[in-house]
């Protein structure tokens, strides 16, 4: 079964956003969407109980495929998992908001 997907607008607009990033450390601290939960695909499998199950959970990497495998994963755990099309490069791109750096 495909994974759904969505594009960055939709998502942005989505009421009750749940926007799971899961980039590495280092690709978060250079952009990043505010408000966004981070777990790095290598750590969701042990943090799963850290993602929401009541509510859809908008799936974002760097440019849509760790994302896609993210999102077809929570999917077969039962969680409400959407992708978002071309990650946040796609989301930048569309001129929705970005914070670039300022991690330390």
């Amino acid at each position: 079964m495909p994974v759904k997907s969505t594009t960055p607008a939709e998502a942005h607009a989505a009421a009750d956003l749940y926007l799971l990033d899961v980039r590495e450390p280092d690709e978060v601290a250079q952009a990043r969407v505010e408000g966004a939960h981070h777990i790095p695909l290598g750590s969701l499998v042990d943090r799963l109980d850290e993602v929401p199950r009541d509510r859809t959970v908008h799936v974002m990497c760097h440019a849509g495929g760790r994302s896609a495998r993210a999102a077809a994963f929570l999917d077969a755990q039962g969680i409400d998992a959407v992708n978002v099309e071309g990650g946040i490069a796609e989301w930048h791109r569309t001129g929705l908001p970005v914070t670039i750096g300022g991690i330390a």
